[in-house]
């Protein structure tokens, strides 16, 4: 059906060769997958099957016909029993779906008769039966690309070469033209197809040609797809959002606690911590070491996270200014201070209550800046 005997194929401009001495032969009714990365030449070879180019060197023959030799006259006649499917479907806007298939039969001057009879079947073939007046623009992305593959059908082709035919659509209904597809196979019509779905070529399990660079580096029966380096991956994005928010949530529930129980000369992970507890005095022994800040919601919450939770001042405190300014930062060496008197008791401070709920738009998304020694992460 398709022989490539040392095909190599330039193009004007470039330096390298496209195809660089490829050599295959599909047999009839086979299906085919060209594998590849992007520029590896699937493209160019489908190209050639289909005489939209000609070999710089070597011989494409299809159907029996070195294509070499096949003047330009003849093209149309070939390709009628060559169909293609592109990526982007290439629908006529303006005509129904049953006119676009029609047209195909239109061109190459097939009676009405025979139009009005292969056009509801082959709408029947690929699912599309009883929407023969919509227009492309009223039909789903999957309906579209099964126009064309209808379009590309109704002639009756003995190859079928598809270009990416699911580049463009959704995990779900890129199932359902790959199953078309095979089933179209199964009929006896050869396809030939270039794709980068890696996950239908190993779930099909049919010939694989793999392709770099224009040479080939694989023709496998049964195979799978292969080499995946040219296959993009998406790292998993930072957490950000509500699970910020909830991060943000935990470490303050957790300094709230820890400050609690050192207030009341426990243990800071002796939790939980009773109501009678919490009303026990401060002492400067029981004072709790300044704990790692978490990420800053707003300017509000970075300013009661840098000061440590007991140093916060109160409105009903005399001595909360001076405890506030004494842990203010200072570039002069501070002097050291007096210690209490034995029987002094400090009494107990509030502790900053911060509601999540009244953060800014951009703290709760986690989008607001901070400081990256302050990055609070989602095991936090």
């Amino acid at each position: 059906m398709i022989r490539f005997e040392n095909v190599t194929k330039r193009f004007r401009g470039t330096s390298k060769p496209a195809l660089s001495d490829v050599d295959f032969e599909v047999q009839r009714g086979e299906f085919v997958f060209l594998v590849g990365a992007s520029g590896s030449g699937k493209s160019s070879c489908l190209r050639l099957i289909l005489r939209e180019e000609t070999p710089t060197d070597g011989r494409v023959v299809v159907l029996g016909r070195d294509l070499r030799t096949l003047s330009n006259r003849k093209v149309p006649y070939f390709r009628r029993h060559v169909g293609a499917v592109f990526q982007d479907f290439r629908l006529l806007p303006t005509k129904t779906v049953f006119q676009n298939v029609a047209f195909t039969l239109q061109v190459i001057g097939s009676s009405r008769g025979f139009i009005q009879q292969a056009v509801p079947e082959v709408l029947a073939l690929v699912g599309l039966a009883g929407k023969e007046k919509r227009f492309p623009h009223e039909l789903s992305g999957g309906e579209q690309q099964r126009v064309a593959i209808a379009r590309a059908l109704v002639n009756r082709p003995q190859i079928l070469l598809a270009d990416e035919p699911t580049g463009n659509l959704d995990p779900a209904t890129s199932v359902d033209i790959m199953q078309l597809l095979a089933r179209i196979n199964a009929g006896g019509t050869t396809v030939v197809m270039a794709t980068h779905e890696a996950g239908f070529v190993d779930q099909m399990q049919r010939r694989v040609i793999e392709l770099r660079h224009g040479e080939i580096v694989r023709d496998e029966r049964h195979g799978g797809y292969g080499d995946r380096s040219a296959l993009p991956s998406l790292a998993p994005e930072p957490e950000r959002g509500a699970a910020a928010v909830a991060a943000l949530t935990a470490v303050l529930e957790v300094q709230r606690e820890a400050a609690i129980a050192a207030a009341a000369g426990l243990d800071p992970t002796a939790l939980p911590i009773e109501d009678d507890e919490i009303d026990a005095p401060v002492t400067d022994a029981a004072r709790p070491a300044a704990t790692p800040p978490a990420a800053p919601a707003s300017a509000d919450v970075a300013a009661t996270q840098d000061t440590p939770a007991y140093a916060q001042p109160d409105a009903g405190d005399d001595r909360a200014g001076e405890q506030s300014s004494a842990t203010a930062p200072s570039t002069a060496p501070a002097a050291p201070a007096p210690a209490p008197a034995p029987t002094q008791s400090i009494p107990v401070v509030d502790l900053p209550d911060i509601d999540v709920a009244e953060l800014g738009l951009a703290d709760r998304l986690g989008l607001a800046d901070t400081d990256p020694d302050d990055e609070v992460g989602p095991t936090s």
